[in-house]
């Protein structure tokens, strides 16, 4: 029951990252957003929960990580609430950064109430296996749910959903989870402004690039911003007593590693979510309900190389499967590349996604377990929000860098389409195209189309960049695969002995 309290939370706040993709089109029209800032619904509840993580990871370890976590449940479900009641763009977009805030508190809390449920060793890789898995799959699952209630009900339902799911959690949690030991310390609440503020500084500067240019004032302004910012963050964090990001995390070389590889394959993974449900409903034509049905293949995928990878970690370690998964990622989005007007799911999707789905399931398992090894039990919620920060604000700020090449790429195919449009149109299409600045659909569709595939080109070079990192980076001893094995205790972090 423990663990099913503590996927079903993670559920929740994973499926949230793109549940809301389905909904876009519709989102965008009743709330009147542009293109380019529709990428702030997904981008306002990510920043938000991977800037305030390593805090909600603190917050836990020094309050107690029950208390937290029912705390971080209630907060996620009342701002779904107040999304679902929005009446305009600033309204949902408060609500979702809200809603990250909660998700902040709550998700990894979660993660480091396995590392206090389960005793190291077989039973503790079996429960990150289903966290892995849920954590993996829970983006496509988002997407079939949202299609199902975007086409039955209402847009809105995506945020409502959640109400009572929060509301089973947080009463079930307060039953069958255990307190545990609070530890003394202080909240970094300067290292966490910084972080999240100049996170959303870096991203705006991508997405405010895609619209006006890189030689735009308030573009630069805001690189500018982010550098100070995350300057001044990275100084903190070196100064504070009790930093939200302890930096002796990365003098481990295969953890910095696997926070790296995680980094990157968040980047493609919010990519290729995004632009697929853009191109099946756009190109293709489906309903939200069919593109929901279109992703079910990435859930069962990821769940099946999951539950494979953790059977297997035991006997050849996590390496392999990070350098196989990174590979199939990159495969998979390589495929993706060569999309057109013309193409179909079954023959130029379906393959794509499941190889690319494959590549998650193998991943995760493997990064969630290496994340979390050989650190003390009084870190491991600052470990688990580290992992889960990699993995939001990578994919914000992998999000914003594809929204800004595919606005580019874009750009340059409406640069040739527009003038040919013109050269065939009539009076009357002449005309419309002159008042609203839209290209009919057949012409709007290579617009699209080109602007997604180059997309997908940056993304397979992000998961190219994950395989490196794999191959160059990681190290694991016979003593780490005795210790997947349960035969041996965890290492006392730098600087415990003796306390």
């Amino acid at each position: 029951m423990a663990l099913f309290v503590i996927a079903l939370c993670q559920l929740m706040v994973v499926l949230d990252v793109t549940i809301v993709n389905i909904a876009l089109p519709h989102i965008q029209t009743a709330l009147d957003f542009s293109t380019e800032s529709l990428s702030w619904v997904v981008s306002a509840y990510t920043l938000t929960f991977g800037g305030l993580l390593l805090l909600g990871g603190r917050t836990g370890d020094i309050l107690g990580r029950k208390r937290v976590f029912v705390f971080g449940v209630a907060l996620f479900g009342l701002a779904s609430l107040l999304g679902g009641l929005a009446q305009n763009a600033g309204q949902l977009l408060a609500a979702r950064a809200l809603q990250g805030v909660g998700g902040a508190i709550a998700s990894p809390t979660a993660l480091a109430l396995i590392t206090t449920t389960f005793r190291e060793g077989p039973a503790r890789n079996r429960a990150f296996g289903v966290f892995a898995a849920v954590s993996a799959g829970g983006g496509a699952i988002g997407l079939l749910a949202g299609g199902v209630l975007v086409e039955w009900l209402d847009w809105r339902w995506i945020l409502f959903v959640n109400v009572p799911i929060a509301v089973l959690v947080a009463l079930l949690a307060s039953r069958v989870l255990h307190e545990s030991a609070r530890r003394p310390g202080h909240f970094d609440l300067a290292g966490a402004l910084l972080s999240t503020l100049g996170m959303v500084g870096l991203v705006y500067g991508f997405i405010r690039a895609s619209q006006e240019g890189w030689r735009d004032g308030l573009t630069l302004g805001s690189f500018a911003a982010a550098a100070v910012l995350l300057t001044l963050f990275a100084l903190n964090e070196r100064r504070s007593p009790q930093p939200i990001t302890p930096l002796h995390m990365f003098a481990d070389r295969n953890r910095a590693g696997t926070y790296g590889i995680m980094l990157f394959l968040a980047c493609s993974i919010f990519g290729m979510f995004f632009f697929l449900t853009l191109f099946v409903q756009n190109v293709l034509g489906f309903s939200p309900l069919r593109a929901g049905l279109a992703f079910l293949p990435v859930s069962v995928m990821v769940a099946v190389a999951a539950g494979f990878a953790s059977q297997l970690l035991p006997r050849f370690g996590p390496k392999p499967f990070m350098i196989t998964g990174a590979t199939c990622c990159a495969v998979g989005l390589g495929w993706l590349t060569r999309i057109d007007v013309d193409s179909t799911y079954p023959e130029n999707v379906l393959g794509p996604v499941v190889v690319f789905a494959t590549g998650m399931g193998l991943q995760f398992v493997s990064l969630t377990l290496m994340a979390l090894s050989n650190v003390a039990d009084r870190e491991s919620g600052a470990a688990s929000g580290l992992l889960n920060t990699m993995q939001q604000v990578g994919g914000s700020l992998g999000l914003s860098i594809l929204v800004t090449v595919f606005g580019t790429a874009s750009r340059h195919e409406a640069a040739v389409r527009v003038p040919a449009f013109l050269e065939t149109a009539g009076p009357a299409q002449r005309a419309l195209f002159l008042r609203t600045g839209q290209l009919p659909k057949p012409w709007a569709d290579q617009v699209l189309t080109s602007g997604v595939s180059t997309a997908f080109v940056a993304a397979s070079l992000f998961t190219v960049a994950g395989a490196a990192i794999a191959v160059f980076v990681i190290q694991v001893r016979p003593s780490d695969l005795a210790r997947l094995q349960g035969n041996h205790t965890p290492t006392p972090v730098a600087g415990e002995k003796g306390r």
